[in-house]
């Protein structure tokens, strides 16, 4: 192919998006010494080509080569330990959750939102879920060249959900040759098993070329039981059985029980406090009523003995592109990705309680050791709660790219086309059947063959069709009626599927290039169109969609929307080779979006560029940015959950209101205390609910706004060959947040300011607690935050021992403000910064060095302290801390270091041996008792254990 001006030429723009290799900012020794000047570079951020440009945001590039000295094995792992990456969005840790995007890994840039970072492959949006979460699993990790991030707002570029920052993973293309690779690894507790293999195969002619890149991955789940910090409870092994559930594998029921309906104070009233439950003796016959005793605390069970602190994952990816010259000016190219991943999630066996299900032990079941309907609650422990959640990806994107001269002047243009297809299937199991459970619990007799039989005897029901429980014989124990019986299990568990499909369909076109030369260099200018479609379907299983199980309620999620837009953009270079102006240029764009669903919205972005002297470099931008509400915001089915907050009208609440005239007229009883989820009251605060709450999207959802800023400095100091500095400071602020209303926002409202109108969806029992809620989404939020990146590389001069780089790189966090009001409804801004996820600093600090075949690459993760508000009967740093305002006690941890590090040597046969470490010194963190981004006292985004693994490369 023809190049022009004889330089290097990094490929034609590609459709959609031009996103190529940043131009790194060269010392002014390399410059001197005759480095290659490239010829119409690709600038991140922007789509205008041009010689000698550089960029005017702050960019990570992650090599080839930097991906292979870590030993981590998915995209999403590699971003998720840079400096400015917030918590992940799901992590593998939080076994409770669950959805649609349960299973998938994404990128939070900034602790905006994982939704407000935008992920692109070659340029192009990756297909996103209902809730416009972008899966990065679907990117095999042999399949890539390097990873961008602009860490800056951009939505004058790339349109919707650009706030925080862009994500491009650029693939392979044009390999010619071979390689194969395998990846082993494990915890050292011997768990967590991991292996991965990997082939790239390419082959090019003369005019054109295939690379095809397939890979299989899979990571064993590991089980909470086996580390220190969750196998004990909610709040580790310094507190062991805290968090504990009355409600147990041996089952019980309650003499005498609280009687529904009848209020404090009335005739036969009694509290849950009262309420005394009975459980089998050991080896005792659980049809006599004598043989079953009073339960005590020792029964209680924890549940995280059955539960996952690590999901298991399996992936299947083929990745295949394919170029041709069609002239020497006009070249076709397309990508092909398939993608297969699955991912396992176990958590314990559901506590059934019979209240809440409607569904006492019948008094004709032959199993009932009394003589009325038996109010009981029973662990479902022989069958925990398991979801496979599949996910099927099908990605086709073509185009054909080229340039043109025109006076003199060289224009690039494309025009291209993406299909994503994603389809999921979620398949649970160890919810029970409410139609089931009612028919196993009610009459039952022995038949003539002495076996447990549905029905009565003279009506007996077929055993084809009915298995009676008996939820009183303690898990373990044989007899009729046991949950370990299979029959018993297939009536009472069936499988629930549920199923999901997102389409995304992109038609682009866009052109760049110079249209005159000004005194200080060439005016730039690009424009383009795009006409977008968007379209998802989320079918939950018809169990979840009428609430006839023990699962989350349900229900189905579908729309789609279309959007057509229309770009500007100019370069315009202002002084050029000047005293104190060596460079100073402007670049201004503007994006127009017309969407289907609400109307259209423009943004603009300005940027500077100006370098005093050949050693400095100062950049800045001003940003405008927006969200577009995604298909599950304003087309969402209803969802049900369980909560964790506080109820204002419990006596246990911090500037509890019980006894005022709201709770009086709720019906909230003097000296109520808010219960947990076995009916008891409530130990710490926030306190999980023992009911389900439910939530929906709201059709009248507006985009979401923001405003970005940034000023940085690039600095190679021509005294110190091969050291470059950077240092950016930026600003986000964020308004009409697209958020779902608090249930404490809404019960303070309610109870707390006397807003009647906020007390519609709520319901409260007889007892007073909360027994079902209702709420939805908003445009209720806003946040700004602010900080400085700064980073440090230096590449040593060789010495004798070898050569050496170091990478220093840092993100100080200075404020996350979001805005909320306090007790009194007065407006507040509430400061986060040294929450979990939001670090005062994070840093990493990685140190290489080579010599001859060999290598060693070292890495420390640094993470500065977290905070928490204090827990009831748990230590409290600082408990008289004031924020806001007001009283608000806090505890602090220390700050945490991670180290990794990999030994390697290339083998005289084309070959890489590496074996090497994560979290080599075995450092885990704090206990948090708040369970930040887990489902268990520690924060999600750390280390789990010491990993051990070992990389064998062959290239042939």
């Amino acid at each position: 192919m023809k190049l022009r001006n004889s330089a290097v030429r990094l490929g034609l723009l590609p459709a959609g998006i031009a996103i190529a290799l940043t131009p790194s900012f060269a010392s002014a020794q390399e410059a001197a010494a005759g480095a290659t000047t490239l010829d119409r570079l690709e600038v991140t951020g922007s789509r205008i080509r041009g010689a000698d440009m550089e960029t005017q945001q702050p960019v990570v590039t992650l090599t080839r080569e930097a991906l292979e000295k870590q030993g981590f094995t998915s995209v999403a792992d590699v971003l998720q330990n840079l400096t400015s990456a917030g918590s992940p969005a799901i992590s593998r840790s939080e076994s409770l959750s669950s959805g649609e995007n349960v299973g998938g890994y994404y990128v939070d840039i900034r602790n905006l939102g994982a939704q407000r970072t935008l992920v692109l492959m070659n340029g192009k949006r990756l297909g996103a879920t209902t809730a416009g979460m972008q899966d990065l699993s679907q990117i095999p990790m042999g399949a890539v060249e390097r990873i961008e991030i602009l860490k800056d707002g951009a939505s004058a570029i790339y349109g919707s959900d650009a706030i925080a920052a862009v994500v491009n993973v650029i693939t392979r293309k044009r390999f010619d040759g071979g390689e194969a690779s395998a990846y082993v690894g494990q915890y050292g507790e011997g768990d967590g098993e991991t292996t991965q293999y990997s082939m790239t195969l390419g082959t090019q002619g003369e005019r054109g070329g295939i690379t095809m890149a397939a890979e299989y991955y899979k990571a064993k789940p590991v089980w909470a039981k086996d580390r220190d910090f969750s196998a004990y409870g909610n709040s580790g092994p310094a507190y062991p059985g805290a968090g504990a559930s009355a409600i147990n594998e041996k089952g019980s029921f309650c003499d005498p029980c609280a009687t529904p309906g009848i209020k404090k104070g009335e005739p036969g009233y009694v509290s849950n406090d009262d309420v005394l439950w009975y459980t089998l003796k050991d080896g005792g016959n659980p049809s006599n009523r004598g043989d079953y005793r009073l339960q005590t605390a020792a029964d209680s069970v924890n549940a995280n003995q059955q539960m996952g602190v690590q999901t298991g994952i399996e992936r299947k990816s083929l990745y295949v592109n394919s170029n041709y010259d069609l002239t020497d000016t006009i070249t076709f190219n397309a990508d092909v990705i398939y993608n297969e991943r699955t991912t396992d999630q176990q958590i314990a066996g559901y506590p059934y309680q019979a209240t809440a299900m409607g569904t006492p032990l019948s008094a004709d079941s032959v199993f009932n050791p009394n003589a009325t309907d038996t109010t009981f609650r029973r662990r479902l422990w022989e069958v925990p709660r398991t979801t496979e959640s599949k996910l099927k990806t099908l990605r086709f994107a073509p185009s054909i790219e080229g340039y043109f001269e025109f006076a003199g002047k060289t224009f690039d243009w494309d025009v291209g086309a993406l299909w994503n297809r994603n389809e999921s299937t979620k398949t649970g199991h160890g919810d029970m059947s409410l139609i089931a459970s009612e028919q196993a619990l009610g009459a039952s007799f022995i038949n003539k063959d002495g076996v447990a039989q549905c029905g009565t005897a003279a009506n007996p029901v077929a055993l084809s069709d009915c298995r009676p429980w008996n939820p009183l014989l303690p898990y373990g124990v044989a007899g009729q009626g046991s949950l370990a019986d299979a029959a018993t299990q297939a009536f009472l568990f069936p499988q629930f599927t549920n199923t999901g499909l997102t389409k995304t369909t992109s038609f682009t076109a866009n052109i760049a290039g110079s249209v005159l030369t000004l005194p200080a260099g060439d005016l730039g200018v690009a424009m383009g169109v795009e006409h977008r479609e968007e379209q998802g379907r989320y079918v939950p299983d018809a169990f979840a969609q009428s609430g006839m199980s023990t699962g989350l309620a349900s229900t189905t999620t579908s729309g789609k929307y279309e959007l057509d837009e229309v770009y500007l953009e100019l370069n315009i270079p202002v002084l050029s080779d000047m005293p104190f102006a060596k460079e100073l240029s402007f670049n201004i764009a503007s994006r127009y979006s017309d969407y289907s669903n609400f109307g259209d919205t423009i943004n603009s972005k300005f940027g500077f560029v100006w370098r005093p002297m050949s050693e400095l470099l100062v950049r800045g931008t001003y940003a405008e940015g927006f969200r577009a509400p995604t298909i599950d915001d304003l087309y969402g089915g209803i969802n049900s959950s369980f909560e964790t907050y506080t109820d204002p009208c419990g006596i246990g609440a911090t500037n509890s209101v019980n006894g005022n005239a709201a709770c009086n007229n709720a019906g909230v009883p003097l000296g109520y205390t808010q219960l947990d989820q076995s009916m008891k009251p409530c130990t710490s605060y926030p306190c999980a609910t023992p009911d389900q709450f439910v939530s929906g999207a709201n059709a009248n959802l507006t985009p979401e706004t923001s405003k970005s800023k940034t000023v940085g400095l690039v600095w190679s100091p021509r005294w110190v060959q091969g050291l470059d500095i950077s240092l950016d400071w930026y600003r986000y602020e964020i308004s009409d947040m697209i958020i779902s209303d608090s249930v404490d926002r809404i019960l303070r409202d309610c109870y707390v300011l006397g807003n009647a109108a906020r007390c519609d969806g709520i319901t409260r029992a007889s007892d007073g607690h909360i027994s079902a809620m209702t709420y939805g989404l908003a445009n209720l939020g806003e946040m700004k935050t602010e900080g400085y990146d700064l980073g440090v590389k230096y590449r040593l001069p060789e010495l004798a021992i070898g050569q050496f780089n170091i990478d220093w790189q840092t993100s100080y966090l200075s404020s996350y403000d979001e805005q909320g009001q306090n007790g009194k409804g007065d407006n507040i801004t509430i400061g986060r910064v040294g929450e979990a996820g939001l670090f005062r600093v994070r840093s990493n600090v990685g140190v290489n060095w080579s010599k001859g075949d060999f290598g060693v690459s070292y890495t420390a993760r640094y993470y500065s302290g977290m905070k928490e508000s204090c827990v009831t009967n748990r230590p409290c740093t600082e408990p008289d801390h004031m924020a806001n305002g007001e009283g608000d006690a806090i505890r602090k941890t220390g700050s945490n270091t991670f180290h990794d590090m990999q030994v390697s040597w290339k083998a005289p046969w084309d070959a890489t041996v590496a074996v090497g470490a994560n979290n080599l010194f075995n450092h885990q963190g704090p206990i948090m008792f708040s369970a930040p981004n887990s489902s268990f006292p520690y924060y999600g985004g750390f280390d789990i254990g010491r990993f051990l693994y070992m990389k064998y490369t062959q290239r042939f």
